[in-house]
C-alpha cells in the first residue's frame, strides 16, 4: 500500500494515524525454510541486513508477513545516512556497519498470519492481529504506535520530527490492504525557504529543457553549501527556464563557489552537485552552473544533516533578495525528542 500527500490530518471518523518512519520501506516473509526481506520494488535485502534475519527469524511465528520500515538509530534519532551506507557491495564492510550501526524493524501492517493472507481485513483488525503477534517483540522489532485521536496525531506530527520520524500516516480503519494503491494519506512538514540557486541539471537525455534546478544556501562562514534541489515544473516552464537563465550561464565556472566540483565524477554525492555515487543508480548527475545572482522561495519538508532530506517545491522567484541573504539560519530549527519515548507510544 502507498500513500498521497495531504496538506492536513484528516477529520471526522475513521482513521487510524501512525507516526511516518523515515527509513527504508519492507516486507517480511516469514516461512519455514527462513525469512526473506524485500524492499518495495522486490529486491531481496537480507544481505544488507544480517542482524535482522537473525532476529526476525527467532521472533516471527511461521505464516506470517509483515509490512514496515526498516531504520537505523543513531544519537539524535533516526539516522538515514547511517542507513544508506548499508546498501553496499562488500560483505565485510556490511559485518561491520551491522555491528556499529544496527538495523531496527518498526512493523505496521499484518498481511499474512498462519499461513494464511488476511490483506482482506478491515485496517484496524489487521492491526489487532499485528498487536497480538508483536505483544512480546523485543528490539530491534518494534510495533509502531497508533492512534484513532486526531488531536494526538497532531501533536505526534509536531514533536516526533525531533527524532528523525518524517511525518504522521493516516489509513482508513475500515480498508483492507491495496498493494500498490495510494489507499493512505501521508501529512508531512512543510516549510519555506529562499535559496540561491547555483546551477541546473538538464531534463533527461535532451539538452533543450531544465530538469532541476541546484540550491545553494551560506554557511555561517559566508561558503555557499549545496543543499538540494527543486524540480517540480512543466514541460512548458522547463523550456522557459533554459531561455530565461541562459544569461547566468556566462562566464558561470570562472568564480563559482561550486567550481572544485564541475568536472567531479566519482565522490560525495551529498556535498558534490556533479558527483556519481553508488547511491545515484547510474543516473548522468553532471551538471551546468550558474552565476548565484538569483533567489528562489522552495518548499521542502525537513532537513538531513546540512541539505534537504526530500526534492523541494519552486514556489517562485524572490528577485528582491539578494542571494547573500540566503542563510541557514532562516531555516526552522526542530526541538530534539527521544526517540524511545515514540517507541513507548505503541
Amino acid at each position: 500500500m502507498l500513500a498521497k500527500i495531504a496538506d492536513e490530518l484528516p477529520t471526522g471518523e475513521g482513521y487510524l494515524f501512525e507516526p511516518k518512519w523515515d527509513g527504508f520501506r519492507a516486507l517480511v516473509f516469514r516461512s519455514a525454510e527462513g525469512v526473506l526481506i524485500q524492499s518495495r520494488d522486490l529486491k531481496p535485502l537480507n544481505r544488507y541486513f544480517p542482524e535482522l534475519e537473525k532476529v526476525l527469524a527467532e521472533q516471527l511465528p511461521r505464516g506470517c508477513i509483515l509490512d514496515g520500515e526498516i531504520v537505523v538509530v543513531g544519537t539524535a534519532g533516526l539516522d538515514f545516512d547511517a542507513l544508506q551506507q548499508r546498501i553496499h557491495p562488500a560483505a565485510s564492510r556490511i559485518g561491520r556497519l551491522a555491528k556499529e550501526t544496527p538495523a531496527a524493524f518498526v512493523a505496521f501492517d499484518l498481511i499474512a498470519a498462519g499461513g494464511k493472507p488476511i490483506g482482506e481485513l478491515p485496517q484496524q483488525e489487521r492491526r489487532a492481529r499485528l498487536e497480538r503477534l508483536l505483544g512480546q517483540a523485543k528490539a530491534p522489532l518494534y510495533l509502531t504506535p497508533v492512534t484513532a485521536d486526531r488531536a494526538q496525531a497532531q501533536d505526534w506530527l509536531e514533536r516526533f520530527e525531533g527524532a528523525g520520524l518524517d511525518g504522521v500516516i493516516a489509513k482508513p480503519a475500515k480498508a483492507p490492504y491495496q498493494p500498490g494503491k495510494r489507499a493512505m494519506l501521508k501529512i508531512k512538514h512543510a516549510r519555506t525557504a529562499d535559496c540561491v540557486v547555483a546551477g541546473f541539471r538538464w531534463y533527461k537525455d535532451t539538452k533543450e529543457a531544465v530538469g532541476s534546478l541546484l540550491l545553494g544556501l551560506y554557511d555561517d562562514a559566508g561558503a555557499l553549501q549545496h543543499v538540494g534541489i527543486t524540480s517540480s515544473f512543466t514541460m512548458d516552464k522547463r523550456r522557459q527556464l533554459l531561455e530565461e537563465l541562459a544569461p547566468l550561464r556566462e562566464n558561470a565556472l570562472a568564480d563559482h563557489p561550486w567550481r572544485d566540483w564541475a568536472q567531479a565524477s566519482v565522490g560525495d554525492a551529498d556535498r558534490m552537485p556533479g558527483a556519481r555515487s553508488r547511491w545515484s543508480g547510474g543516473k548522468d548527475l553532471s551538471w551546468e552552473p550558474l552565476r548565484p545572482e538569483r533567489v528562489c522561495e522552495v518548499k521542502y519538508d525537513h532537513l538531513q544533516g546540512r541539505r534537504f532530506r526530500h526534492a523541494t517545491t519552486f514556489l517562485r522567484w524572490r528577485d528582491d533578495k539578494p542571494p547573500q541573504d540566503c542563510r541557514y539560519d532562516q531555516l526552522e530549527v526542530t526541538s530534539p525528542f527521544e526517540l524511545a519515548q515514540v517507541f513507548q507510544a505503541a
